[in-house]
């Protein structure tokens, strides 16, 4: 149990006395509104266009604290500023959430994914449950419909690849609706939650899930079939061990033993298949056949894979108590501590390369935000002091009525 509170205490100061103060100091923009994204080593602002994505993963970030940690009038305020400015510049005419927007809130980027809509409802139904305010539920209910929309409707958008000669699935907006899904269902109890969440797992299981070969595919054809390209044989270890926790965690919602040990297999596979056995660490891309990878960044050790890892495996830990899962924990966390802080300088790296020394000094971008890192550091402070104190979680089968 001392390994235990060892964790949860370095985790938490971490989060609250690097991370957190990192972007409560640089982030909220006092002039426009909104949150800067481009920082620098020490928080420096370098570009100054604002991603859309991280309107609405600050939005979460700053609700979020204020829901579960403390009832901070300035982190309220500061998720204020940002519900604000997405509701007045991050929609097109027709609805659709930018990618990104200038500083001042002028239209730059839009693309055909509406990942920018998935972060903007975790933010929502944060704030939401900050403020209790029925506009802001009724921002969440509303813009998930549409987003439920185009997720069943072809041709919402100009498709990446020609459907006519190759219809492809793709692996990361099944695990996003499956998520956006559950969280709401926090605050609305309509029937179609459960339903796309039931939809997601069975698709998640029954295309992506190739358990002759222990691996969860990013692209397979339509009807779960294997491709023989880079492409199809493609696993993201990261996004693998993060669709695992999503599923850990409605394995715990519906208290389902089975579930819960299918998602633990995932972790065990990605894992396996994406730790640097000469090198340490967790590649970015692997492939399911140990082919070359197209991508020339695999091998580069990013940030949010690790945390991704660690949520999944103390889950695993959490539910059968089973050392190696906490020694696996033990490893990624040993390697997050080690590599990615950036002493003597706020936040930490977000890219290595293989070695593990730096990319660069890039502290926020178009990707890398208040997100991965923060919600791991907050979610595994979280489990660890329930573990600490001795809470079980109870798994009996659960079963529809």
């Amino acid at each position: 149990m001392e390994r235990i509170t060892d964790y949860k205490l370095r985790l938490s100061d971490v989060l609250f006395n690097n991370f957190v103060p990192f972007w409560e100091k640089f982030s909220p923009d006092m002039i426009y509104g909104g949150f800067l994204c481009g920082f620098d080593r020490d928080g420096e602002l370098f570009f100054e266009d604002k991603s859309v994505w991280q309107q609405g993963r600050s939005l979460w970030m700053f609700s979020k604290l204020y829901n579960e940690f403390e009832k901070k009038p300035e982190w309220l305020n500061i998720a204020k500023n940002g519900y604000d400015f997405i509701n007045k510049y991050c929609f097109d005419e027709n609805g659709h959430m930018y990618f990104k927007v200038t500083r001042d809130g002028r239209p730059l980027v839009n693309r055909r994914y509406y990942f920018s809509e998935a972060f903007a409802i975790m933010g929502y139904v944060e704030y939401y449950l900050a403020t209790g305010c029925e506009e802001v539920r009724q921002r969440s209910i509303n813009l998930f419909d549409k987003m439920c929309y185009y997720y069943t409707t072809p041709g919402c958008f100009p498709p990446k690849v020609n459907p006519k000669t190759r219809n492809n699935r793709g692996h990361s907006i099944v695990m996003i609706m499956l998520n956006v899904s559950q969280y709401m269902r926090r605050i609305d109890n309509k029937k179609i939650y459960d339903k796309i969440i039931d939809d997601s797992i069975y698709k998640i299981f029954n295309y992506f899930v190739k358990e002759d070969e222990k691996v969860l595919l990013e692209t397979v054809g339509a009807g779960g079939e294997r491709l023989n390209s880079s492409e199809g044989r493609l696993v993201n270890p990261g996004h693998s061990m993060e669709t695992a926790w999503f599923i850990m965690t409605e394995a715990i919602y519906r208290k389902d033993k089975e579930l819960m040990q299918k998602a633990i297999k995932i972790t065990e596979w990605s894992l396996e298949r994406g730790w640097d056995k000469e090198k340490g660490g967790i590649f970015y891309f692997v492939d399911a056949e140990n082919k070359p990878v197209l991508s020339l960044e695999w091998d580069m050790k990013l940030l949010w894979p690790h945390c991704e890892a660690m949520i999944s495996l103390i889950y695993s830990y959490w539910f059968t108590k089973e050392e190696k899962y906490l020694e696996l924990f033990e490893k990624i966390f040993n390697y997050v501590f080690e590599h990615f802080p950036d002493d003597g300088h706020p936040e930490w790296f977000g890219h290595l390369h293989r070695d593990g020394t730096p990319i660069s000094y890039i502290k926020g971008s178009d990707w890398k935000g208040p997100f991965h890192n923060v919600r791991a550091f907050m979610l595994l402070s979280q489990i660890l002091e329930k573990i600490e104190n001795g809470e079980e979680l109870q798994f009996n089968r659960w079963e529809k009525k």
